[in-house]
């Protein structure tokens, strides 16, 4: 994959991820409703839950950026998007846009697998 289409799907992929980690710091009410109700069952207090999330997204961006392990990386995102989108299926007017980036991952994944 050449160097400039694989930046600009590593930037595609991660800005997402760098948008809802701030704006699960902004404002976390907003993003709750996108966290399984599993994953907030787990007894964990919410702002413990919010930071880890938080902090998963930005680890699972920077690390998309950095171009390391980059299928790994862009794999992980793909699964991430994907279940997104699986444990919030109700919600799909709005998360549309993460099966595309789910894709764009997959497709990170695969090219970064090439070289």
């Amino acid at each position: 994959m050449p160097k400039t289409s694989s930046l600009l799907l590593r930037l595609a992929v991660a800005f997402p991820l760098l948008y809802v980690a701030f704006g699960f710091w902004k404002n976390p009410d907003a993003w709750l409703g996108y966290i399984p109700s599993f994953v907030q069952s787990f007894g964990v207090p919410q702002n413990i839950l919010l930071t880890a999330i938080m902090t998963v997204h930005v680890i699972l961006a920077l690390w998309i950026l950095s171009g390391w392990r980059l299928f790994f990386s862009a794999l992980i995102a793909a699964v991430f998007f994907t279940s997104i989108v699986y444990f919030n299926l109700n919600q799909l007017d709005v998360l549309f846009r993460d099966i595309a980036l789910a894709l764009a991952a997959l497709a990170l994944a695969v090219g970064s697998r090439n070289r």
